[in-house]
């Protein structure tokens, strides 16, 4: 009995969490462009529910009637395997991503994960790599010179941006000293990371934005020069599952930026509960990621490269050895 309770716990954990993440984009976008068109001094959706509210159901409803289009030329099995490809790594790294320590219900301890991994920050690094997989099928099996460029862009940016990431994240592995998520957060009950880790925070926040391909880091999406890139001859479902993968991508930069780096649900001075205080930092660099799109121009992909390889790399491989020489 106690066992099918846990099972049942769990196979509803994970169908709320899937939920949640596929619906996320429909208010995500009305909020870009929101702030995009408060940046830029323009209104952004109205037309379609009161302050365009409706708008993202509409282009739901656009983009999931539209024709499943194929070229004609592309190899068709990895057309329709890569999008799949680039989905499903977000959702499984959700698996391991705390949201707080527990809540009570109805008397019972109900925690806010799925699991508890002894090794999560290195189970998401390596699971969230195989997006790439997605992106390079993608543009690879279209058959079109825009697309590939476009994969080969994302492949040269994710490998590279990819190790100065993993390296942001040792000097919080060594001062925690555990890969555990919830630990991690546990060790900064006192005093947030920040504080210890703002080299690493910034190489890690950095490869974050390029991970998630966006602007300045769009290289692989650059509409003036590639199309529209990787995606250029997707339509309908197939194209929302390229753009539900980057909004979840966004969306889990910003919470391991909070447990990581600013405490997960650990507050402080102002006595909220933990689950607040954890959303109000995540849609905090939720926010962060739109404004930098809607205020920095796109590097060049040489600037990208040197960016990789001569600053943020230097940079995380200093912050470890400083970090082992102070705290460890």
């Amino acid at each position: 009995m106690e066992l099918a309770l846990a099972l049942g716990l769990i196979a509803f954990k994970v169908a709320l969490l899937i939920a949640a993440l596929l619906l996320l984009p429909l208010p995500l976008t009305w909020l870009e462009r929101k702030i995009a068109g408060r940046i830029q001094q323009r209104m952004g959706p109205m037309r379609v529910g009161w302050h365009g509210l409706l708008q993202p159901l509409a282009d739901g409803i656009k983009l999931l009637t539209k024709e499943d289009h194929i070229p004609a030329e592309a190899d068709r099995f990895l057309f329709k395997l890569a999008p799949i490809l680039a989905l499903a790594p977000p959702f499984v790294v959700f698996a391991a991503v705390p949201f707080g320590e527990s809540i009570s219900v109805m008397g019972t301890e109900i925690s806010l994960y799925v699991a508890n991994l002894n090794v999560a920050l290195l189970f998401i690094l390596a699971v969230i790599g195989i997006e790439v997989y997605g992106v390079v099928f993608g543009g690879w099996a279209a058959n079109s010179k825009y697309a590939l460029l476009g994969s080969l862009r994302t492949c040269a940016q994710m490998i590279s941006y990819e190790i100065p990431m993993g390296f942001a994240v040792i000097g919080v592995v060594m001062l925690a000293q555990s890969m555990s998520l919830v630990d991690i957060v546990r060790a900064q009950a006192d005093m947030w990371n920040i504080v210890y880790q703002p080299v690493g925070f910034f190489v890690f926040f950095v490869a974050g934005l390029a991970e998630a391909q966006r602007i300045p880091f769009d290289l692989a999406e650059a509409e003036g020069d590639l199309g529209a890139g990787f995606h250029t001859e997707y339509s309908g479902i197939r194209f929302i599952f390229f753009m539900v993968s980057e909004y979840v991508i966004m969306v889990l930069v910003s919470v391991l930026a909070v447990i990581l780096f600013f405490g997960g649900w650990n507050g402080v001075l102002i006595p909220l509960p933990p689950l607040l205080w954890f959303f109000m930092k995540v849609a905090f660099f939720i926010y962060l990621f739109m404004w930098f799109r809607f205020t920095f121009p796109r590097y060049r992909y040489d600037q990208l490269m040197a960016i990789g390889w001569k600053v943020l790399l230097p940079l995380s491989l200093a912050n470890i050895i400083i970090t082992g020489i102070l705290f460890v």
